[in-house]
């Protein structure tokens, strides 16, 4: 009796304890397999009762982009204490939030250069027409909700993430009040918001359980619709990626060291094993200990890396910026047939850099922030569209391009980490500095 447990849901935990990056893969080579083999067939639709799966999935994720924006945004933001972090918390946030902005221009840089696209076969009825261009200033104006109730039911995603960033401020200053009832009250908001932002990352674990079923389903639709020819594409996105990772470490990042005079040789030696550990587990905050030891041997004060590194898990995502940018260009041009206007640009920079900031630093955050950026620019991934199949090709490479992405947010973290310890003479070790 001893030697045989019950096996009353052995699977589903087999299923559940497998590696989600292998379940996703692996979704995606069944799903291309058989859409190869249905096209060769003759066969250019699943049936109804297997195409709701790949439905689910994409409703499922539109259903969690505006509590996933409120929830992580009010909590990034009134964690920056103004009464603690001082000058030290405004100039690592505004290095934090430049780089990011240059890692969306990159990436929309690599979305001209290469203009990775597929040719699809509609999947169904698709937003028609060209989405007029917008101003710059138009963008800024419309940032600013009049209605923020207005703005969550249209979820009109700027005005919401502003909304956020505002009131999650403010209760970071009412947090530090003298008065205690203010503090009180403003703990128990925050805790509030702490709740809900954890449980939409726990609720984000539970679809990135689902994905290998959804993203099998509609890479099947895709292929089915198209056959093998989009693989070619899915390459194109790949390369223009990890070419925009590495502009950005020597542009951006090997710029800043240049400017602030600390021996690059040294630092890249300090840096590897936080860089190669988030590579490998995709995951910030997971590379956070490793990251604060680099910190450490290259002499940053503890009072700076304490604050700068676990920050800089939440709201420094470069690699994330580049992705967005030529994911997106590869969604619209797959879509629309055509570039980016000057407005949606405008646009994604400031809804990649924005958002960002609420960003949670585990696997696959980056694919669901996609998401976000997308409904931003009115092209909301709809079920049965184009743009949910080039969407489902994406989350299909989404773990190769996520270990790039990965790898250079903690590489960002670190150097601007260094770059204000020494602007601020908290960098002690001379060895780091020419």
């Amino acid at each position: 009796m001893e030697n045989n447990p019950p096996k009353k849901g052995g699977i589903f935990r087999a299923y559940l304890n497998f590696n989600v990056l292998y379940k996703i893969l692996i979704g995606l080579v069944v799903g291309a397999i058989a859409g190869v083999i249905l096209a060769a067939s003759g066969v250019t639709a699943l049936p109804p009762w297997i195409s709701v799966l790949g439905t689910i999935f994409t409703r499922l994720l539109k259903m969690i982009i505006i509590p996933m924006i409120v929830g992580s945004l009010v909590v990034g933001a009134s964690s920056v204490s103004p009464a603690t972090v001082g000058k030290v918390g405004i100039r690592i946030i505004l290095i934090y939030l430049a780089t990011s902005a240059c890692g969306v221009i990159i990436g929309l840089l690599m979305g001209n250069i290469f203009q990775p696209h597929a040719e699809l076969a509609t999947l169904a009825s698709d937003a028609a027409g060209k989405i007029a261009d917008t101003s710059v200033w138009d963008v800024i104006a419309n940032i600013i909700p009049t209605s923020i109730l207005s703005a969550l039911v249209n979820e009109t995603v700027l005005q919401v993430i502003f909304f956020s960033l505002i009131f999650g401020l403010t209760l970071s200053f009412m947090k530090v009040s003298e008065d205690e009832r203010i503090r009180t009250i403003a703990s128990t908001m925050y805790n509030w918001f702490d709740c809900l932002a954890e449980a939409m990352i726990r609720v984000v674990g539970g679809i990135m359980q689902y994905a290998p079923i959804g993203i099998a389903v509609l890479i099947c639709e895709v292929f089915a619709k198209n056959g093998a020819k989009v693989a070619g594409a899915l390459l194109v996105v790949t390369v223009a990626c990890f070419l925009g990772y590495a502009i950005h470490v020597v542009l951006v990042y090997g710029g800043l060291l240049k400017l602030y005079r600390i021996k690059i040789g040294t630092f890249f030696k300090e840096a590897r094993t936080p860089f190669i550990t988030a590579f490998v587990t995709r995951s910030s905050n997971a590379t956070l200990p490793t990251t604060m030891t680099a910190a450490e041997n290259l002499g940053v004060d503890k009072e700076v890396y304490a604050f700068s590194l676990p920050l800089g898990a939440t709201i420094n995502m470069d690699g994330t910026a580049i992705y967005q940018g030529v994911c997106a260009f590869f969604l619209v041009m797959t879509c629309f047939g055509r570039g980016l206007t000057f407005g949606e640009m405008a646009m994604i920079v400031l809804l990649a850099t924005l958002a960002s900031i609420g960003t949670a630093g585990v696997p696959g955050a980056g694919a669901i922030m996609l998401a976000m950026v997308m409904q931003g620019i009115k092209m909301p991934i709809e079920e049965g569209t184009v743009l949910a199949g080039a969407y489902a090709m994406i989350l299909g490479i989404d773990a190769i391009l996520d270990m790039g992405r990965t790898a250079l947010n903690v590489f960002g973290d670190l150097t601007c980490t260094c770059c204000v310890a020494k602007r601020l003479n908290y960098l002690k070790e001379d060895s780091v500095i020419k």
